[in-house]
């Protein structure tokens, strides 16, 4: 386990969402599944308590602590894609498994997971700021997934 982790609550699905992240973004993996060694609030003896999973790169513990704390956009994971068609194959895979979209490069998996899936074309046109950066976000804020060639536009004027 690395030294610093993010945690992730779950109601109960831990497991089943890191095996997503893992077969949907490459250098992802499920590690150690572990389950409860006794009864606790929200679940019993052998069910899965804990598991530690990495997405992109990033070492996360999934932990099946009930229903008591909801997701919120307070937290989410933030995907860098190089092109259109990678921006379309995440957007797709979590919206396609139960997820649901939202603006801006953002959407959220079947478990309340918030994702920005942001092309680097708009973080470069950010970056760049002024009247390119204002291009870019003006285009943005129209857009559910991001439209690559759209913001290139923007960019160009």
């Amino acid at each position: 386990m690395a030294k610093n982790t993010i945690c992730v609550w779950y109601e109960k699905d831990a497991e089943a969402a890191a095996r997503f992240y893992a077969e949907t973004f490459p250098d992802s993996y499920v590690g150690a599944v572990v389950r409860a060694p006794g009864d606790y609030p929200s679940g019993q003896q052998g069910d899965v308590l804990v598991v530690e999973f990495t997405v992109a790169g990033v070492a996360c513990i999934g932990l099946n602590g009930g229903p008591a704390f909801k997701h919120s956009e307070a937290f989410s994971f933030q995907i860098a894609t190089d092109d259109q068609q990678e921006t379309d194959r995440y957007w797709n895979a979590i919206v396609g498994n139960g997820g649901e979209e939202s603006a801006c490069g953002w959407c959220k998996d079947r478990w309340g997971i918030s994702w920005q899936i942001t092309p680097r074309v708009l973080t470069e046109a950010m970056a760049v700021g002024g009247a390119e950066a204002k291009r870019a976000f003006e285009a943005m804020m129209t857009m559910g997934k991001i439209d690559v060639a759209a913001i290139e536009a923007a960019r160009r004027g």
